[in-house]
């Protein structure tokens, strides 16, 4: 596939790398002397690589795209978001910037909020309560400087992690599978009754305030606008208070803090209010928003995924590895297929050999490569050479390992149903059918049909629909292997025979 199969489950297994407590640096907003302009500051170490957080941070995003209306790339406020966006993200140091995106969600409340990685998100609302273009690049700067700071990430090392699949399964291929829902728990995201929710502390709130008027000073707004829209905002509390500041709480006295943090910086030419900005704010006022408790409803009904889908809403991210040239590609949003391979370079041979894996024993097609994992927690994967691309496999077979939290038990239909979970979440990836019953090595486990996209053209020189084949085996130790057998849709047929040799040949 893209690898999107690939990618859902680079998701799930690296995160338990990132399970135990780590220390966090807490990095203090340097000082400027009087009269120098702001620089920005060190972001520190969040003992959470950018990859990792990259991917939590998508993850993340597209449940946003499932549980709440998201408006269209092509609208006008979309288009005009990601314009102001960018214009912000030219002012970061290219050494601590994030592939950013932006993405406008229909909801009448104030709020805005960025996921680790990159992906922001703007309400309708905070559109339309903006003064003027400077208030919302004001908080447009605050929400991108929790990136920056890489403060969610800072959350989840000193966060006790309790994910659903969070433990370690030493006897399936020494490898981890960490629950993305709980390692999104342990950033401080949740999904809420009023749709995502972040969690910051008061110092996190101090240092995105003093980096996000650096961000609006840089790019040309006076950074006084950031205080202004803070007023905006309690203006508007009443007994309710916006989503916004219960998720980003007053580090106390704001205003006078962001003043004092700006009053020496030279004075610049500020831009005024754009007719862009007026024009934009004057169209979302007509839009169909919906308040946070419509919102609810619909995520529960499962209605804001068809909604999304039918108005051209499709979660379509820029690369996991986008600042990174010299990793692989784990988006699922790749929209460059590669040419179609040659059936010859990738049908396994019937002559088999065995493999001795640790934990597993099993045949395989001679002609096909056995790369172990480089590092632990990665799938071990069977493929012909010509099957394997930067973006994962096309054709071949991944196994991995899970197990619960230590000192519980699941059944081997609550982790099968875990790892679909995990899947899904991916919207390229969906179950094709009924979870099945199936024998391996004398153990019973569960075989499930899941379709995605492939990373190779058909022969037409399109996209085409790709086979992947889930199946997990249950270990006495209350572990669980699992495998998945790839292929395009059209193929799949001509490689099951030797998928069905090699799962009748595993021993445990």
């Amino acid at each position: 596939m893209i690898y999107q199969a690939s990618n859902v489950f680079r998701m799930v297994h690296v995160l338990a790398r990132w399970l135990s407590p780590l220390i966090v640096l807490l990095v203090a907003i340097q000082t400027h002397p009087q009269n120098a302009g702001p620089e920005f500051p060190n972001p520190g170490n969040a003992h959470m690589s950018r990859e990792n957080q990259r991917e939590l941070g998508l993850q993340a995003a597209a449940q946003v795209y499932q549980q709440m209306p998201v408006l269209p790339d092509n609208s006008p406020e979309t288009q005009y978001i990601r314009q102001l966006g960018e214009k912000l993200v030219a002012t970061i140091p290219q050494q601590y910037s994030w592939p950013f995106e932006f993405h406008v969600v229909a909801q009448k409340e104030i709020n805005a909020f960025a996921l680790p990685g990159g992906p922001m998100f703007v309400n309708i609302g905070t559109i339309n309560a903006a003064a003027n273009e400077a208030e919302l690049a004001g908080v447009m700067g605050h929400e991108m400087s929790h990136v920056y700071m890489q403060h969610s990430a800072k959350q989840a090392s000193k966060a006790k992690t309790t994910g659903m699949l969070a433990g370690l399964a030493e006897a399936a291929l020494g490898a981890t599978v960490g629950g993305a829902v709980g390692e999104l728990g342990a950033m401080g995201i949740q999904m809420g009754s009023q749709g995502l929710m972040l969690k910051y502390s008061r110092s996190d709130e101090a240092q995105a305030d003093a980096v996000g008027a650096i961000i609006l000073y840089k790019a040309g707004y006076n950074p006084q606008a950031l205080a202004d829209f803070f007023k905006t905002l309690e203006s508007q509390g009443g007994q309710t208070p916006p989503q916004w500041l219960s998720d980003h709480p007053n580090p106390g006295n704001r205003e006078e803090a962001i003043q004092k943090e700006i009053r020496d910086w030279p004075p610049e030419n500020y831009a005024g209010n754009s007719s862009a900005f007026l024009k934009v704010r004057e169209h979302a006022m007509g839009v169909r928003a919906y308040t946070g408790q419509e919102i609810a409803q619909g995520a529960k009904s499962g209605e804001w995924a068809a909604v999304n889908k039918k108005n051209g809403a499709v979660f379509s991210p820029v690369s996991a590895n986008a600042f990174n040239s010299n990793s692989p590609a784990t988006s699922s949003g790749s929209s460059h297929p590669l040419s179609a391979v040659s059936l010859e370079s990738v049908l396994p041979s019937p002559n088999l050999r065995m493999a001795d894996i640790g934990a597993v024993k099993l045949e395989y097609p001679e002609n096909w490569r056995v790369i172990k994992p480089r590092k632990r927690g990665e799938f071990l994967t069977i493929a012909p050479e010509a099957g394997i691309t930067t973006d994962g496999v096309g054709y071949g077979v991944m196994l991995n390992g899970v197990a619960p939290p230590k000192g519980q038990r699941m059944s081997i239909d609550d982790i099968t149903r875990e790892l679909v979970k995990e899947m899904e979440q991916n919207e390229t990836l969906q179950p094709v059918g009924e979870t099945q019953p199936v024998t391996v090595a004398g153990l019973e486990g569960r075989s499930v049909t899941l379709q995605a996209v492939s990373p190779f053209t058909g022969p037409n020189g399109r996209h085409q629909k790709e086979r992947d084949w889930l199946v997990t085996v249950p270990q006495r130790d209350g572990s669980v292997i699992f495998m998945v057998f790839v292929a395009p849709e059209s193929d799949f047929d001509r490689f099951q025979p030797t998928y069905d040799a090699m799962l009748k040949s595993m021993r445990f």
